[in-house]
């Protein structure tokens, strides 16, 4: 633990020493916070979804990010091809599964995406991570109805089947893959009236596994580092709308004493 502080940052100025181009496939309505996101952290950006172009992205990119949250035949063709392409090239893929249990689509979709090019990380909230893993979980369209301890053992399904590191976010986010775990209790309540933020969650994942190949720990430091961003935020104004600027000024700002003073995580 007590070089955890030190390890994140490390990561922090990889990215912004390097800029990573992070190729994302995502949905509509984040293509924005998420992108401002990623500049805010140092990494270069890009929404790139059309199958004619995909596979040549990935080849310039440092980091694959595909998120099924407004899954049409033309996105879904692009991550058909981007997912194997970025497998082939030895480029991470983070994978989120917006939604997964709402809809027998998106169920097949996702269950066809896994087995297609498994992802190296998987990022969503407790009822994705349920019915991700087979289990008949509840979903309130995008919204978990559970918190994210009520996932872990479907966490650890996934991870076992896989072979994926898999994060489990809420009010803790919870990082496991094998025998490991990694519990981050960073984030404030406000986050979650801000559309987008599981989603910058994932897409600040690719950062952090672009430029460190241990995806566990990459997982682990991009939730830390989204977890006291938001904790800084809100401590400029609790309020949904000052929260979004406000976020990605503190990821433009954040310092390792920051990191130190803030970071609550434990691992087992």
């Amino acid at each position: 633990m007590t070089q955890s502080p030190q390890l994140i940052w490390t990561d922090v100025e990889r990215i912004r020493a390097q800029a990573p181009l992070i190729h994302n496939i995502t949905n509509f309505v984040v293509m924005n916070n998420t992108a401002n996101a990623l500049l805010a952290l140092g990494a270069s950006p890009a929404m790139v979804h059309a199958p004619e172009e995909v596979e040549d992205f990935v080849s310039i990119s440092s980091a694959l990010v595909v998120n099924i949250g407004t899954l049409d035949a033309n996105f879904v063709a692009g991550m058909r091809l981007a997912m194997p392409r970025a497998k082939v090239l030895g480029k991470p893929v983070v994978f989120d599964p917006v939604g997964v249990g709402a809809t027998a689509y998106r169920n097949r979709i996702s269950e066809e995406l896994l087995a297609l090019a498994t992802p190296d990380i998987i990022r969503g909230n407790a009822s994705e991570i349920m019915a991700l893993a087979g289990l008949n979980a509840q979903t309130k369209g995008v919204d978990s109805l559970y918190g994210s301890e009520a996932a872990i053992d479907a966490a650890r399904r996934l991870s076992s089947v896989w072979g994926s590191v898999v994060v489990v976010s809420g009010e803790k986010d919870y990082i496991l893959h094998g025998n490991k775990t990694a519990v981050i209790a960073n984030g404030h309540p406000l986050m979650a009236r801000v559309t987008g933020m599981g989603c910058t969650a994932t897409a600040l994942t690719g950062a952090f596994a672009a430029v460190n190949a241990d995806y566990f720990s990459a997982a682990k430091h991009a939730m830390a580092v989204m977890g006291i961003a938001g904790e800084l935020a809100a401590a400029k104004k609790s309020a949904p709308g000052s929260l979004q600027v406000n976020f990605l000024d503190a990821l433009q700002e954040l310092t390792e004493t920051s990191i130190s003073n803030r970071l609550h995580l434990a691992e087992a």
